[in-house]
């Protein structure tokens, strides 16, 4: 069972596009997948098509069992929604003496056999809910928009990251996703090799500026779905592969 966070301090750089496009791949594939939201802007669900009346923040807080809060958005994948309710979510966490960044992770722990993958998509900023989602995933993708001071705030971002890391110890940022690649710009190249210079074999193939994943979420689709021979379906089927080889 494999535990990966779609995580990044900076917005605009693809997460949300990039954990259900994921989710969606590998549930393709034949996983039993489950998608958390844990952004207030509830996009995930948006970009589904779907509408759960209830999500992670109720399972959390206890107001309801978790078969009334996961969501059957495809065969194999299901989604715990986001929204506007993880607000008090956030107040939960807050007003714990100790053990609030495990909060997540008890929720979600017991749930842990009834799934092959987890995919959490989480909010910009460093904020409780993705210090929650470090400290429950083992692996962290990050996408990072091939654009000036991506380094920096991918570097920026790996060192918050080891202050998870002396807490818990399993976790490594496994993967880092180049994304909005646009080869007629010189300077996305050269982005791409600081990275490469930078991650190493980390850095995964990245993902080509596409007008279809834009237009794909205004109908509810997925890539797969709606644009299966476009540049981005093919692009988010061959991160799926890497992920699923463990490469």
């Amino acid at each position: 069972m494999r535990k990966i966070a779609v995580a990044l301090s900076k917005g605009g750089v693809g997460k949300t596009t990039t954990a259900v496009n994921l989710a969606a791949g590998l549930a393709d594939a034949g996983r039993r997948v489950l998608l958390v939201d844990l952004d207030t802007q509830d996009q995930a669900a948006r970009m589904l098509g779907v509408d759960p009346a209830a999500g992670i923040a109720e399972l959390v807080a206890g107001d309801l069992p978790a078969d009334d809060a996961l969501f059957p958005a495809r065969e194999k994948l299901t989604l715990l929604a986001g929204g506007s309710s993880l607000a008090g979510l956030k107040r939960i966490i807050s007003r714990k003496d100790f053990g609030g960044e495990r909060t997540v992770s008890d929720a979600l722990t017991p749930l842990d056999d009834r799934f092959d993958y987890v995919v959490i998509d989480t909010a910009p900023g460093w904020d409780t809910l993705a210090i929650n989602a470090l400290f429950y995933v083992d692996e962290i993708l990050t996408p990072v928009a091939l654009e000036v001071l991506a380094v920096q705030g991918l570097l920026d971002f790996a060192r918050n990251v080891q202050s998870i890391q002396r807490y818990h110890d399993r976790l490594t940022l496994r993967y880092v996703l180049p994304t909005f690649m646009d080869r007629r710009v010189k300077k996305s190249g050269e982005i791409l090799a600081q990275l490469e210079e930078s991650f190493g074999d980390r850095v995964c193939a990245p993902i080509r500026y596409n007008v279809r994943l834009s237009e794909a979420p205004g109908y509810g689709q997925t890539i797969f779905e709606y644009a299966p021979r476009s540049s981005g379906a093919e692009d988010y089927a061959a991160l799926t592969e890497r992920i699923l080889y463990h490469e």
